[in-house]
């Protein structure tokens, strides 16, 4: 093992950690502002706008699995290692695609037959998610590529996490600095503090300013970031039906079989791992798409603060990450899942019992941040662990964990749109206070479902079992004339 997988450098770790940022801003505007845009501005239904949501969804849950599996094969272009090479094909995707997500189709208007908008939307949509997850599982999949020790791979998270809050906080800052700027513009001062088709503008520059920062950070990551070449045992164990890894000596048996993409549906732990991951990408994404909602259907806030309280939500998101790493040392990886679940369920349990908070919800905000942040850190340096240094299948893990949770998010989205008492632009007395249940149920609900897989974790740790047994018995078979029939049905 060499000592540059043990560590990385601060810069290079750097480089790594902002590989994703690009990603990250359209994320936050995605969850954040998807919902308020088409149902606020543009005038959809709540159930199309329902719609453009779950089609995402569903088209990042499959582009998810499948991305990950090709990744693993993929040679990769010439010395662009294979991951960094789906990373830029995923980059370019998005840069195309997501600025007309947050444009209105031409020449649409009022009048327009809704179903029109969604025919124009969709397109581009699909290209944004494909786009965005070829991103994702090749950033995810370098972290136990880079770094081997467990300890390296929460840092190289935390890291990344980091970031993340970085670009969620870049992006309410600035569009924070566009409503109020915008609301000083506006003549009618009755439309300042509510949303309209007069916003659209707001939308459309914080759509480009996202493009133009992440296109840089990027760059930087294609530039600072080193992928480690591929070793002659994975690139002959791509299809160990066709390259068997043990030919004719027992000396040739490497420390840990090779796991291909099917042999990971055989562990238990890879269930555990991906109920626990799904339950926490429901906590941070819906409660991430549906706080705007509550802020101005609930709590009738002004529309500025569906900036201000996201930002107080990440800013103490980030502040929670610079002390995951000693407190995991600490307590281990497990117990200070449970600690963030403890800050959700808090928040969940405040916004039940004050139904009007006012300017509390700044507090309750930091809870539910720190929260999000925690659990969020802590499932992925799980997915880490789990892989441990199975990395050349490592893309069809991560990418079998996102499909649960895009899969998921799009159904409980479609859900909580369909059940909406009222499904036109204005409020009715029942709907005042359905994305206050919303966000009840969404955090603290899910929060139990999350503490339940978190005990199976804590019952039977994540451990790889189905190669052990093989090769602890072919230790014993050193001079059996059928060893190499055995042991490559053993492996295949």
């Amino acid at each position: 093992m060499s000592d540059e997988r043990i560590s990385l450098s601060f810069l290079r770790r750097l480089s790594y950690a902002v590989g994703h940022f690009l990603n990250d801003l359209c994320a936050s505007m995605w969850f954040t502002y998807l919902l308020v845009y088409y149902h606020s501005v543009i005038g959809f239904q709540d159930t199309y706008a329902g719609v453009l949501l779950l089609v995402g969804q569903i088209a990042d849950g499959v582009c998810t699995p499948l991305i990950g599996y090709e990744s693993d094969r993929t040679p990769g272009c010439g010395k662009y290692g294979k991951r960094k090479s789906w990373h830029l094909v995923g980059t370019v995707s998005v840069l195309v695609s997501f600025l007309f997500i947050f444009n209105p189709c031409p020449g649409c208007n009022e009048v327009t037959p809704q179903w029109a908008g969604l025919t124009y939307y969709i397109p581009f949509i699909v290209i944004f998610q494909f786009g965005w997850a070829a991103t994702q599982i090749s950033h995810l999949s370098l972290i136990p590529e880079l770094v081997s020790s467990d300890h390296a791979k929460v840092e190289l998270t935390a890291y990344r996490y980091a970031f993340t809050v970085m670009a969620n906080i870049t992006v309410y800052a600035v569009a924070w600095l566009l409503f109020h700027y915008n609301s000083g513009d506006m003549e009618d001062p009755s439309m300042a503090d509510s949303l309209s088709r007069m916003d659209i503008p707001i939308f459309r520059n914080l759509a480009l300013i996202v493009l133009g920062i992440g296109a840089v950070f990027s760059l930087l990551f294609h530039l600072g970031t080193r992928e480690r070449a591929q070793s002659q045992e994975e690139m002959g164990s791509e299809d160990g039906e066709r390259q068997p890894l043990i030919t004719n000596s027992l000396k040739s048996i490497p420390p840990r079989s090779l796991m291909q993409w099917k042999h990971w549906l055989r562990e238990a732990s890879f269930y555990q791992v991906a109920a626990l991951y799904m339950c926490t990408r429901l906590i941070v994404n819906l409660s991430q798409t549906y706080i705007s909602m509550y802020l101005i259907n609930s709590l009738h806030l002004p529309k500025k603060y569906i900036a201000t309280i996201p930002l107080v939500m990440y800013v103490s998101g980030f502040l929670s990450s610079m002390v995951m790493k000693p407190v995991s040392k600490l307590v281990g990886i497990s117990m200070t899942y449970f600690i963030g679940l403890l800050f959700i369920l808090g928040f969940s349990y405040w916004v039940l019992l004050d139904m009007k908070m006012g300017q509390l919800i700044y507090v309750a905000a930091i809870l539910l941040g720190a929260g999000s942040a925690t659990i969020l850190v802590m499932s992925l340096s799980m997915t880490a662990d789990l892989i441990g240094d199975q990395t050349q299948s490592g893309a069809f893990v991560y990418g079998a964990m996102s499909f649960t949770d895009k899969v998921a998010n799009g159904l409980g989205v479609i859900i909580i749109q369909g059940l909406h008492p009222c499904h036109t632009q204005q409020c009715c007395p029942d709907c005042v206070w359905y994305y206050h249940d919303v966000m009840v149920i969404v955090t603290g609900g899910v929060a139990f479902a999350a503490a339940l897989s978190l005990c199976t974790l804590l019952i039977w740790p994540i451990k790889i079992r189905w190669h052990l047994p093989c090769i602890s018995g072919l230790m014993g078979m050193e001079d059996d004339d059928s060893e190499d029939n055995t042991v490559r049905s053993a492996v295949n």
